[in-house]
C-alpha cells in the first residue's frame, strides 16, 4: 500500500485514503513515505529469506497465483537481488513465476551491475544541471537497454502486454534510446 501512496499516478483522493488505512496523517506520510517503506522492505525481506530457507522459492505449485509473485516483489525492492535472481530465474523458467518477473528482475540486477537492461523495464530520475538555466533538474530517462532496435519483441516474448514506449510512459518517462556512456556524461556532476 505503502509503494501505491509514492506511485506519481496515483490521485490524491486514492493517496487521502491510504493515509486513513495506515493511520497517518498525510501531512506526515508525505514527508516520511521512503522511510517507512525502506523500514517495511527490511521487515520484509526478512521474513522472505525464512521462507526460501524452509521451502526453496514459494512458486505456482506451493502457494497458488497471484501469491506466487509476493516474494519476488519483497525481493526486488531489495538489496538482495544478486543473491536471489537465480531463485526467481528458475522459478520463471519453470513456471512456478510469469517468466516476465524474471525479466524484471534481470532488468534491475543489470541496472545494479552498471549495465544494459534487457527487457526495458527500468527506469531513473536523478537531478542534473540544465546548462541553459544552470538549474538542477529532473532527468528521466529509461536506462539503457542492450539491442534496443528488438526490446519489444523479447518483452513480448517474456510475458509483458506493454511496449518499452508505453511501460516508460507509465512510470512518467517518455523513451528515448540512450547509451551508458551518454547517460553518465549526462548525469556527472
Amino acid at each position: 500500500m505503502i509503494r501505491e501512496f509514492v506511485d506519481s499516478e496515483v490521485k490524491e483522493e486514492r493517496k487521502n485514503e491510504i493515509a486513513k488505512l495506515l493511520d497517518y496523517p498525510r501531512d506526515s506520510l508525505d514527508e516520511s513515505a521512503w522511510a517507512i517503506m525502506r523500514k517495511i522492505d527490511s521487515i520484509n525481506i526478512e521474513k522472505v529469506e525464512h521462507i526460501i530457507k524452509d521451502y526453496g522459492y514459494p512458486g505456482k505449485t506451493l502457494v497458488g497465483e497471484p501469491e506466487n509473485t509476493t516474494v519476488f516483489y519483497v525481493i526486488q525492492h531489495s538489496n538482495k537481488i544478486s543473491k536471489y535472481y537465480y531463485l526467481i530465474e528458475k522459478a520463471g523458467k519453470e513456471q512456478e513465476l510469469p517468466f516476465k518477473y524474471s525479466a524484471m528482475m534481470l532488468d534491475r540486477k543489470l541496472n545494479d551491475e552498471g549495465k544494459e537492461q534487457v527487457y526495458g523495464t527500468q527506469v531513473h530520475m536523478v537531478m542534473v544541471n540544465n546548462p541553459k538555466t544552470g538549474k538542477r533538474e529532473p532527468f528521466k530517462y529509461v536506462v539503457p537497454i542492450k539491442d534496443s532496435e528488438n526490446v519489444n519483441k523479447r518483452r513480448k516474448r517474456a510475458g509483458f502486454d506493454s511496449t518499452v514506449e508505453e511501460n516508460a510512459l507509465r512510470l512518467g518517462v517518455v523513451y528515448k534510446v540512450y547509451t551508458l556512456d551518454e547517460i553518465k556524461q549526462i548525469t556527472k556532476h
